[in-house]
């Protein structure tokens, strides 16, 4: 009697435990996506009998009807950039802006009537402008490169494939910066990066470093002295034998 309790209890605590993992793989799985300020996103779910698209905190921001009508009006903002394809069946936002990012959901009534759920996480970015790199120190090249910040910029310089440093901030209103001291000889190996999760944008070593070996530039000015002494002695020297020709006269 004892061992037939026991392996009723067994019995109900492994369908239970069935039950739940069966519930908790039958939640939705949210999809990342990303999106480009200006472009056009579409989410690849199909649509063609009826359903919703529903934003954060807003709820429902559009509806599909049978007989494949739709209204994708319900709220002001998405207006006008907010459709829906009745051939594709997908909702697509266009001319998409930072503001929006957020979470989508995706409602599905299918043929039997039973209703599918999918979820979206939509992140949108500007697509980065070229960096600028920027001579701070000609003698030693020193450079400076920068970039305008956004949402998960990083600012990077390499040399090769080599990272030899990186810059990033939660601060969007600032521009990055990071410096560098460029070895004269590899200056072509160098380069500026900065990227975000849609684009990426390169820059290189200006060509107005100069050797940054002191000797070098010591004979440099060296050599510039003693040309224009010599410049300055031809000029001495004509001007007295034109003085002599003269007062031979």
């Amino acid at each position: 009697m004892l061992f037939s309790q026991r392996k009723k209890q067994k019995v109900t605590l492994l369908y239970l435990f069935v039950l739940c993992s069966t519930q908790h793989s039958a939640q939705p799985e949210t999809r990342q996506v990303k999106g480009i300020v200006g472009k056009s996103l579409s989410f690849l779910v199909t649509v063609l009998k009826s359903g919703n698209l529903l934003y954060g905190d807003l709820g429902n921001v559009a509806q599909v009807h049978p007989g494949k009508q739709s209204n994708t009006n319900l709220v002001k903002r998405f207006k006008d950039c907010l459709h829906w394809n009745n051939v594709t069946g997908f909702f697509t936002l266009t001319d998409l802006q930072i503001d929006d990012s957020g979470v989508y959901t995706v409602e599905n009534v299918e043929e039997d009537e039973e209703k599918m759920t999918h979820t979206f996480q939509l992140t949108v970015y500007y697509v980065l402008s070229k960096p600028q790199v920027t001579v701070h120190e000609n003698i030693s090249c020193r450079v400076v490169c920068s970039v305008e910040n956004g949402r998960d910029v990083t600012l990077s310089w390499y040399r090769g494939e080599e990272i030899l440093n990186q810059t990033s901030s939660p601060d969007l209103n600032i521009t990055l910066s990071l410096p560098l001291k460029v070895d004269e000889q590899n200056r072509d190996s160098y380069r500026c990066e900065a990227a975000n999760p849609v684009s990426k944008e390169t820059a290189d070593v200006p060509h107005s470093c100069i050797e940054s070996d002191p000797s070098k530039v010591t004979g440099l000015v060296g050599l510039a002295i003693c040309l224009k002494k010599r410049r300055n002695r031809h000029s001495h020297a004509g001007g007295a034998k034109r003085y002599t020709r003269t007062g031979s006269a």
